[in-house]
């Protein structure tokens, strides 16, 4: 058995929990728990009880050797503005992973079959922009606006989760499981935001699959303006570029008043002047952090987890058989496969 370090290390990390919490949680020596993060030494089957207990999961999760736990050094690509704290981002990279160790146990029990993909491009070869289209074209998006945009990531083999992450500076991280994507979204976050943190990360799966860029974060903007609001179909419409032409394509777009606006920078109708005069604007109205109409846009609520858990149970499993089959521990508040959540609001 090994690997039982990178694991420990990240299910400690995800829970917010230094060495000394998780000792005192365990009942062990902090000297013990750095040889076990380090692979120096394999614990008892009692410490390794009394471990995954403290961090909520199955003793057989925790001790078992995982596939992917060379993954687990990989930086999440990750949607968050550079002032973030190392902290608060390290922490729900470690989240992710965790997620990613969970789902990937539960795939070796349970198989999913997607109606689409999500493809993958090389970017030197492709724009983000090309891409973009390509993807719209490959799972046959309607020309305009995207509908229920998760449910068409989730058609694709997207393993969407939701957490409330604390902060606004953070949106959303996402990373591959075998042929799965999983997405980690702040579940605070306006559905205008959260569309494009969506439309961001499927950027990133696309473009950055192991593929170091030059500027990630730029291609995975690009891709979502053009997956969101394609060129040759928006422009057209975006004149006169005012706040209130801008507040009525939100509600039909589905993305904010700022996105839109970018969008017809980037497009060349509107200048740089006109562009500080728009953010003048939208602060004097306390725009810029809370825009109108968010209450009018259809919720993007994820269904798949809930699907999955729903579908076990309908096979005839108790939630603690879930709960082990997925590597939880019997009651962990964070299994989403067992917890409520929230169903898809009628619009």
């Amino acid at each position: 058995m090994s690997g039982i370090g990178d694991v420990l290390e990240t299910l400690r990390r995800a829970r917010g929990l230094t060495q000394a919490d998780l000792c005192a949680k365990a009942e062990i020596t902090q000297a013990a728990l750095s040889r076990y993060e380090n692979d120096q030494r394999m614990p008892d089957d009692d410490v390794v009880n009394r471990l995954a207990e403290s961090l909520g999961v199955s003793a057989r999760f925790l001790a078992r050797d995982h596939a992917v736990r060379g993954a687990l050094a990989v930086d999440a690509h990750m949607r968050r503005q550079r002032t973030t704290k190392a902290s608060a981002w390290r922490k729900l990279e470690a989240r992710l992973n965790a997620y990613r160790l969970h789902v990937s146990v539960l795939f070796e029990e349970v198989s999913m079959r997607a109606e689409q993909s999500v493809p993958t491009f090389d970017p030197i070869d492709t724009t983000p922009e090309q891409a973009a289209l390509m993807v719209r074209a490959q799972w046959r998006l309607p020309v305009g606006p995207v509908r229920h945009l998760a449910r068409w990531l989730e058609a694709a083999g997207c393993v969407i989760l939701e957490e409330d992450f604390g902060t606004s500076r953070i949106d959303g991280l996402s990373q591959w499981i075998g042929d799965h994507p999983v997405l980690l979204i702040n579940a605070a976050a306006p559905v205008d935001r959260k569309r494009l943190t969506l439309a961001h990360e499927l950027g990133h799966l696309v473009l950055h699959n192991g593929i170091a860029t030059e500027d990630p974060e730029r291609e995975a903007n690009e891709f979502a303006a053009e997956f969101l609001m394609p060129s040759h179909v928006i422009k057209p419409d975006l004149r006169p570029v005012t706040l209130g032409h801008l507040r009525d394509m939100k509600r039909v777009w589905g993305v904010s008043m700022q996105a839109l606006f970018e969008r017809a920078y980037s497009l060349g109708q509107v200048s740089a002047a006109d562009r500080t005069s728009f953010y003048k604007s939208m602060n004097a109205r306390g725009w810029k952090t809370t825009e109108p109409d968010g209450d009018q846009l259809a919720p993007e609520t994820p269904q798949l987890v809930m699907a999955i858990g729903d579908t076990l149970r309908a096979k005839g499993l108790t939630d603690e058989e879930i709960a082990e089959l997925a590597g939880f521990s019997d009651g962990a508040a964070d299994n989403p496969f067992t917890r409520p959540m929230r169903r898809l609001q009628a619009v």
